[in-house]
């Protein structure tokens, strides 16, 4: 009895042992992990829904920083190549310092974590959207590629038209024509408008957070051209009351900045709606199906996307390919280990 006693004590000291030891490594792997889930059935959630909506916004935040960063930057390598690259900047130091911190820092978070195209119960009433992560529609070259020349495009119309229209044109009432602190301070106006109105016109769903990052960093650089420019001048320099005596006052000032901005979002406006009418998408099926509260159990199209869920899932061209260099590097290294094998005594 006693034998007994003592081995079922023993038995239950290595099971709490071992519990112990799966409960760490558990604990280490939740902690290494991107997602953990408590039980199976959440895994359908997991990935239908937050799989979905992960990848878009992954997608679209690298390709907005791809397109803000090549507007902006583009614009300070034309004005070096039009002053026969001599180191002088169109931009105030601040204003290229504050561009990546605040300026538009907080819409890219907001499209991060807010971002929806679809709502969760559209989500896994159709799990056929969740073929365009395997498929990688939205981060594949085409689209890598279209938002650097949407970037491109932009720079070139915000250098080039804000040179044209400021070009000895008198901006202050005495008659001054306009200087480099003006001009440059009028394009990187043109920049923040620009950008910030393509995150939004990105964006499918809003919350009074994201209104408030987007058009807040729009005010933020209004509110801190009037606190720079009313600084000391030895702070501000060329920049002290930029915008209240030189651009504030000049009709101009805003008529170049509404030109400009519409000029560098119109072709974007344009894109998005011919593949509305012409192209769409599933999501922009269900999004207009959902949007003109339609009734979706006659509708060919919703029937259309409901028959896509039992459809094989492809997988992208970059997926195949690191699939295929994992079987290749596998062959290689039991190809290796075998050889080793044999090759012993």
């Amino acid at each position: 009895m006693k034998q007994i006693c003592l081995s079922v004590e023993t038995s239950d000291i290595l099971s709490q042992d071992i519990k112990k030891i799966i409960i760490v490594d558990v604990v280490q792997a939740v902690m290494a992990s991107d997602f953990s889930i408590s039980q199976f059935r959440f895994l359908e959630r997991l990935l239908v829904v937050h799989g979905h909506w992960c990848y878009k916004r992954i997608a679209q935040m690298i390709c907005y920083f791809f397109y803000k960063n090549i507007a902006f930057g583009l614009t300070i390598f034309y004005f070096e190549a039009y002053t026969g690259f001599s180191g002088q900047s169109v931009y105030d130091d601040w204003y290229m310092l504050l561009f990546n911190v605040i300026l538009t820092s907080l819409p890219v978070i907001s499209l991060g974590v807010f971002e929806q195209d679809v709502s969760s119960e559209v989500c896994l009433q159709f799990p056929a959207l969740y073929q365009q992560g395997p498929k990688n529609l939205f981060f594949d070259w085409y689209r890598i590629f279209g938002w650097m020349g949407n970037g491109l495009y932009s720079s070139i119309v915000i250098y080039f038209l804000n040179i044209h229209i400021f070009y000895n044109q008198a901006i202050r009432v005495e008659g001054q024509t306009a200087d480099m602190a003006a001009v440059g301070t009028a394009m990187f106006t043109c920049i923040i408008w620009a950008v910030n109105l393509q995150i939004a016109l990105t964006m499918s769903h809003f919350t009074w957070i994201q209104h408030l990052f987007v058009w807040g960093s729009v005010a933020t650089w209004y509110l801190f051209l009037v606190a720079y420019g009313m600084s000391s001048s030895l702070i501000s320099g060329n920049g002290h009351q930029i915008l209240l005596e030189a651009l504030g006052p000049a009709p101009m000032y805003w008529a170049a900045t509404l030109l400009v901005t519409l000029a560098c979002n119109i072709p974007y406006l344009a894109h998005i709606s011919f593949q509305r009418a012409i192209n769409p998408l599933d999501h922009h099926v269900i999004q207009e199906i959902k949007y003109f509260k339609k009734d979706v159990e006659d509708q060919h199209m919703w029937k259309r996307e409901r028959s896509k869920a039992r459809q094989k899932t492809d997988i992208g061209f970059t997926a195949r390919v690191d699939a295929k260099i994992r079987q290749l590097r596998d062959k290689f290294q039991r190809k290796v280990s075998s050889l080793s094998i044999q090759t012993q005594p």
